[in-house]
């Protein structure tokens, strides 16, 4: 009948349409994440769950010994997929229980599984690999990765360096949980991430076994070596830190690790509960390096910091760590909060107010550096880490408290830290936040201040 014409007509291409779906082959995964600064970074069509890594370090040779043994679902139909591995040589890979084929690309460990992966489907890649680890020279010149040191290694990956020591989704979008068995020489100490689950000695090694149970980012993983005095202790909020430091920092150091206690309640009342069951430090003696640190619930810092760098890194636990990157372009999410809390540690505790602060910056001439790119478009790899991201992405914060108050600015920190805990935000969905919680147009205020170039106008 002819009305029942258009029906028929309407379906029949969604038909073919699904029969051509179905019969679609497994496709390769993506060889990066798409991020825009680091497009080779973290790999398409799967998403890594847990990785379990098992390391030999030996301190003298400066060898590494590696097993990852890493759990994953499958995001699509996969015929092959990626890691980033960068030098170490690959000796061995299976997915599942079957060998598997693979070649090296740059930083891409290319991996054909003798069965194609359904999609939605559970599947374990296993790689061991040796060799001598070498960190990576960023953008802007700094090293990254697994960096040697006199002692040991001093294991730092924001934002490529994880790739220099296990193999991994290598961006902070996938997340995962993480255990790590350690075996260093019997006078050197391992430190990782999380919860330390055990220690053992024999024939002149220990082994160490860290577990860290909450999401993280791979940048965010550490497995530093070295020399180290160590002091463990419960807070009263039940948190089990770890310190770990280098004999040579730690008269400089004690002082302010004593602090980490307090630190940590004062941000608690502010951005909510802390994140993770662990806590700590590694204060290493690594000079060659120039820089701390968030690594997830033990930030590492290559010299005894002070009580600003504390709170700095501290702070990044609930926003860089908890609440993680969705592209690399968004980093002033990481860098301009975790300085702001810095200005507000000061501000209450007898320093300078975030207002001077903020004023003192503002009055530098508009041919400054700090107005040289906007805090939320930094351009490229070599400027993530420059000082717009850090001030003037702080500048913006207090440009936003000034507009909607103290009580609703505190407001807007802590339900983007609870809301989006162990995931992930973007900075426009920050200003959506921002405008449900004080209910005004924030738009154009954080726009000029995140994206706009050169010095924005007085506010």
């Amino acid at each position: 009948m002819p009305v029942r014409r258009p029906f028929v007509l309407a379906t029949l291409p969604v038909a073919v349409t699904a029969l051509l779906a179905a019969a679609a082959p497994p496709s390769p995964g993506s060889s990066g994440a798409g991020d825009p600064y680091f497009p080779l970074a973290g790999n398409g069509g799967y998403d890594v769950r847990h990785y379990d890594l098992t390391l030999r370090y030996d301190t003298g040779t400066r060898h590494l010994d590696g097993k990852a043994v890493i759990t994953a679902r499958a995001t699509q139909d996969l015929s092959r997929f990626d890691l980033d591995l960068s030098g170490l040589k690959v000796t061995g890979l299976t997915v599942g229980r079957d060998k598997a084929d693979f070649t090296r690309k740059g930083q891409e460990l290319v991996v054909t599984p003798r069965r194609s992966l359904r999609k939605g489907q559970w599947f374990k890649v296993t790689v061991t690999y040796r060799g001598t680890p070498r960190p990576v020279t960023d953008p802007d010149g700094s090293p990254d990765g697994w960096i040697p040191t006199d002692d040991g290694a001093f294991v730092a990956g924001e934002p490529q360096g994880a790739m220099t020591w296990f193999p991994a989704n290598n961006h902070p979008k996938d997340k995962a949980s993480y255990d790590f068995t350690i075996t260093v020489p019997e006078n050197r100490t391992a430190v990782a991430n999380g919860v330390l689950a055990g220690r053992h000695t024999a024939h002149g090694h220990t082994t160490f076994r860290w577990h860290q149970a909450e999401p993280m980012a791979a940048y965010l993983a550490t497995a530093t070596v070295g020399k180290f005095e160590v002091e463990q202790y419960t807070t009263r909020d039940g948190i089990r830190v770890y310190n770990a430091v280098d004999p040579r920092e730690a008269a400089t150091a004690a002082p302010v690790l004593k602090k980490l206690p307090s630190v940590l309640e004062w941000e608690s009342r502010l951005f909510g509960p802390y994140p993770y069951r662990a806590a700590g430090a590694i204060v290493d003696r690594a000079p060659d390096v120039g820089y701390a640190l968030e690594t997830q619930t033990r930030p590492v810092y290559d010299s005894a910091p002070d009580l600003a760098t504390l709170v700095h890194e501290s702070a990044h636990q609930w926003f860089g760590d908890s609440v993680s990157l969705t592209s690399w372009k968004d980093i002033w999410l990481n860098e301009g909060f975790a300085t702001y809390a810095e200005w507000l540690y000061s501000e209450q505790h007898g320093g300078d107010s975030a207002q001077k602060t903020f004023d003192e910056l503002y009055a530098r001439p508009a041919s400054d550096a700090l107005w040289e790119f906007p805090p939320g478009d930094p351009g490229s790899g070599a400027d993530i880490f420059g000082e717009p991201v850090y001030a003037r992405g702080a500048m913006a914060l207090h440009a936003l408290r000034r507009a909607v108050g103290d009580q609703v600015f505190l407001r807007v920190l802590r339900a983007w830290a609870t809301e989006h805990r162990d995931g992930h935000g973007t900075t426009a969905g920050f200003v959506r936040l921002a405008e449900r919680e004080s209910g005004k147009d924030l738009n154009a205020l954080l726009r000029t201040w995140v994206y706009q170039d050169g010095k924005p106008a007085a506010p």
